[in-house]
């Protein structure tokens, strides 16, 4: 069965084509919205600390909530999540649990084990699994022990408590399934693994995100028991914009209402004005404060009180549903009793499943084997349960805490000053909705590559979103995150924008033309914003700082220099280069129906010329590229006017391959008066063709290729690039040379010492928080452009062109079965092995072997660069989340189809032999 023929599909276009609300409803809640900018109204800008976990259960949120495993509809108004007690925790757990950046070793880390098991792009089907511990949740014990730890230390977590020993703990299951857009069918499922009976109080809990209590205009929402059926529960919910809805419990259980207000008694030390406060359940059901619940049954936080006691092995089944159909008109719409439950519930259920299993059948290449398919199906499920509704009117927030920069009198903002134009209230891709829960623009551009294998439309929303007046500063820049919208990511929109363009013209036979130049004009934009800001000296030399390789200098790159004078950066230069490349892409296919754009094919050509030349011709003498160690460096210029190379071998210095493009004849055949202007352009200036490829010469199919390095300089750099000793792991490409392990960098100034060492796993400075480490471990998304960038040169040199794989090995191979093997060592990672053990759970004893626990994925931030282990934030599946666009490809692709089609083979599908290949358990 086709993509396009599965029930899952029709709801998409049932959404797109006819505005049906599949998608108004599904996984938007954050899992923190405690110690995030947005919460912050200190005066120092210290967040972590100003909202913390411990303040979260009784002080209301301002900009958006939080819970676990929880739904929201897509303005974040009315909220649905779980709450659990096992009668030994001090605090109900609301929410996941984790440490702040100053109390972990390597920053915030969260300390929780959760897990994302299936989703629909419409949510029509979402599966997601918790594990709680039946002992008390050691809390002050993981603070504690983190702290004490150095930052060469590994990080000391849940399981290492000792909490999962004897399996005792609850794996609880929370699914949902939807009957309709609006009706949404919940099964809460709680399985005790233990030897022993346990308890557990189960609250699946209801409430209204608090929009009342900041002032303004904003109605009251209300939350109250109604009638129901003998042997149910139900609850009204009625909002002013959202309209009325019902929560239909499937046991006659009591239910328990507060308010979504802050206990200004506990949090500010002064008398509340009503009672019921937001941590009134948990007072009620841990402390036994029978007056911290209203009585009269109304309020905007409300929980159905379930209690089980378990027996060893044994489970219990939790139904509710949450629609807009009232319980009086229940048996009329659902049948007869038991009302909204009963066969329909079930058959709805098993109808969804059956959708989804049949929604992935079609997209996950048949090829793979069963714990391959396993790992593709759970990456994208954690691409989809990590979108969240991200609202912050930041010029509100600067006005809030007294920093209207319009006031005549105002006090500095501690970050986003510049930003007061931005409006953000939407459903977003989050990076991690727990340690990363506010985009990042350049994540979210390989988020895109991912989540269009099942959404399209979705992508395409995304990065729209990020041009349009709302986020986009006025100057042209696109917003980072929201720690600092002013930093520099690495420009990579525009790469996401022409692949998901060719994408819908290869699925759907017709590209959205309205939509690319939409994003073009905008992206212009922010060209042009690089080209003003970032080229110091005007010269295509570029800078940016951190560019998000964080750790990755020998200074921090976003701090002024301790030798004064400033970087000219391989990756800045390297970035634009691709940049341009890109925009070159577009301007092309838009010229191709469209002459008023043949000027702006012809200003990129010349803008890529520019660039590319710059990284090798320029730098005052001293250029990024070194002839001796055939490799790119950053190059430090002093104030007295001199410069030198700094020679760290890491992914800076690899980042000048990945751009490469090669453009089809058809433009030049259309249009031979552009190749006239450009040679003409070229033969004038032969000193740039002296310095990169010439990209007038053809190559494999009359294609031409615009590359920093000609053919003798990519031999060179593929030669480092796959040798094991320095960037070729067993499961990827490293982001240091782990030559540096033996042969660390080290550059005096002033008698202090800078030093980059090949550090294969954690960090060990606090530079950017500490929180991640780009000397030497693997990371996907620059793995995702180096394979790009080998298919890109395989489409222009074919088999014409070979290197060794590994170097050193006389086996010869070429370009696509380079970048074929580096995704096979990716996906690796995750797959179990002849031992059946997962290189991503390094020694884990319970991932390893505990059958509810080892064919659990998750998608780390990044991975250690000798033997795979996840490190990082452990549910950053979205950018690793492209690993399942990998596996998609190579089982889709062939070394021909790329000959044939070039880049378009990238979305053209044609069955492949590399997902037999893969291994993995059969």
């Amino acid at each position: 069965m086709g993509l396009e023929t599965t029930v899952e599909a029709r709801r998409l276009a049932e959404a797109r084509e006819r505005g049906v609300p599949w998608k108004k409803w599904g996984p938007y809640l954050s899992e923190r919205q405690w110690g995030t900018v947005r919460e912050d109204y200190s005066e120092n800008g210290e967040a972590w600390s100003y909202f913390t976990h411990d303040q979260a259960r009784s002080r209301a949120y301002r900009w958006g909530e939080d819970g676990l495993a929880g739904i929201s509809d897509d303005r974040q108004r009315l909220c649905f999540a779980l709450s659990l007690w096992n009668g030994r925790d001090p605090i109900l757990k609301e929410r996941i649990f984790g440490l702040t950046n100053s109390e972990g070793n390597h920053g915030e880390d969260v300390k929780e084990y959760y897990f994302y098991l299936d989703s629909t792009p419409t949510h029509s089907y979402m599966k997601y699994l918790y594990k709680y511990p039946q002992a008390r949740f050691p809390y002050d014990d993981l603070v504690a022990k983190n702290r004490s730890l150095s930052r060469h230390a590994l990080e000391y977590e849940l399981i290492d408590t000792g909490v999962f020993e004897g399996d005792r703990y609850f794996d609880v299951f929370v699914e949902y399934a939807k009957a309709s857009p609006d009706d949404v069918l919940i099964q809460i499922s709680v399985h005790n693994r233990g030897p022993d009976r346990a308890d557990l109080h189960l609250l699946p809990t209801l409430w209204f995100r608090n929009s009342w209590s900041q002032g303004g205009e904003a109605a009251r929402p209300t939350l109250a028991q109604v009638p129901a059926a003998a042997g149910s529960s139900a609850v009204r919910a009625i909002h002013p914009e959202l309209g009325e809805m019902h929560l239909h419990c499937d046991a006659a259980v009591p239910l328990l209402f507060t308010e979504n207000e802050t206990n200004s008694e506990r949090i500010l030390g002064v008398p509340n004005p009503s009672p019921y406060v937001k941590d009134g359940i948990d007072q009620y059901v841990v402390h036994g404060n029978a007056d911290a619940i209203n009585p009269a049954r109304t309020g905007t936080k409300v929980a159905p009180h379930y209690r089980f006691s378990l027996k060893p092995g044994e489970s219990q089944v939790v139904r509710l549903r949450l629609g807009p159909i009232a319980p009086v008109a229940s048996s009329e719409v659902h049948g007869a009793a038991p009302g909204p439950f009963g066969a329909a519930f079930e058959e709805v259920f098993r109808a969804r499943r059956a959708e989804a299993d049949e929604f992935y059948r079609a997209v996950i290449p048949s090829s793979l084997s069963a714990d391959a398919a396993n790992v593709m199906r759970q990456a994208l499920a954690g691409m989809l349960w990590t979108k969240q509704f991200y609202a912050y009117d930041v010029d509100r927030w600067l006005e809030e805490r007294g920093s209207d920069p319009f006031a005549p009198t105002r006090k500095a903002a501690p970050r986003n000053d510049h930003w007061h134009h931005m409006f953000n209230g939407d459903v977003l891709s989050m990076p991690d909705k727990w340690e990363y829960p506010w985009y990042a623009a350049w994540d979210l551009a390989f988020h895109v590559i991912a989540l269009t294998l099942v959404d399209l439309d979705f992508g395409k929303e995304q990065l729209r979103l990020m041009l349009r007046e709302r986020y986009m500063h006025p100057n042209g820049q696109i917003p980072a995150y929201e720690w600092n919208f002013g930093d520099v990511n690495p420009p990579v929109h525009a790469w996401a924008t022409i692949f998901t363009y060719r994408l819908e013209a290869a699925q759907r036979g017709k590209g959205d033309l309205k939509w690319l130049k939409s994003c073009f004009q905008k992206l212009l934009l922010n060209f042009t914003w690089w080209v003003n800001r970032k080229d110091r000296s005007g010269r295509n030399v570029f800078e940016g700082g951190f560019l998000g390789l964080d750790n990755i200098g020998v200074f921090d790159r976003s701090a002024a220099l301790p030798t004064g004078g400033f970087l000219e950066q391989a990756d800045g230069t390297a970035w634009m280069a691709l940049f341009a490349d890109n925009m070159l892409e577009i301007a092309i296919e838009l010229a191709m129906t469209d002459d008023d754009y043949v000027d702006m094919v012809l200003k990129f050509l010349q803008h890529d010329a520019w660039i590319t030349s710059s990284l090798v011709q320029m730098g005052g003498g001293t250029g990024m590229w070194d002839e001796e160690d055939g490799f790119f460096y950053d190059v430090l210029k002093l104030p007295d006017g001199s410069a030198r190379r700094l020679k760290v071998r890491s992914m800076v210095g690899l980042l000048p391959l990945c751009a490469a493009t090669p453009f089809e004849p058809e433009l030049f055949e259309k249009y031979p008066e552009v190749l006239q202007r450009f040679e003409w352009f070229m033969a004038a200036r032969p000193e740039l063709c002296a310095s990169f490829h010439d990209p007038r010469k053809p190559g494999v199919g009359g294609r031409r290729l615009f590359s920093v390095m000609d053919e003798v300089k990519l031999r060179r750099v593929l030669a480092v690039l796959l040798d094991e000793n320095e960037f070729l792991s067993p499961y990827g490409i490293r982001s240091l040379s782990r030559y540096h392990a033996d042969h660390p960098y080290v550059l005096d100034v002033g008698g202090s010492e800078y030093r980059v060492q090949y550090l294969p796993a954690e960090s060990d400075t606090g530079m950017f928080g500490g929180n991640s480490n780009w000397r030497g471990p693997i990371w996907f998304p620059v793995n995702v452009l180096i394979i790009r960038a080998l298919l890109n040169y395989y489409a222009y040199y074919g088999d014409a062109l070979t290197v060794e794989l590994p170097t050193g090995s006389s086996r010869r191979v070429n370009l696509y079965q380079a970048a074929e093997e580096i995704a096979r060592r990716l996906t690796a990672i995750f797959l179990q092995d002849g031992k059946g053990r997962r290189p991503v759970y390094g020694g884990a004893a319970k991932f390893q072997e505990d059958p509810h626990w080892r064919d659990l994925l998750l998608f780390y931030e990044y991975f250690h660069g000798d033997d795979g282990a996840g490190i990082g934030a452990s549910h950053q599946t979205g950018w690793t989340g492209v690993v399942a666009r990998l596996m998609h490809l190579f089982s889709t692709t062939t070394a021909e189809q790329v000959i044939a089609l070039g880049q378009k083979a990238a979305i053209t599908e044609t069955p492949s032999d590399w997902g037999r290949r893969l291994g993995g358990r059969p």
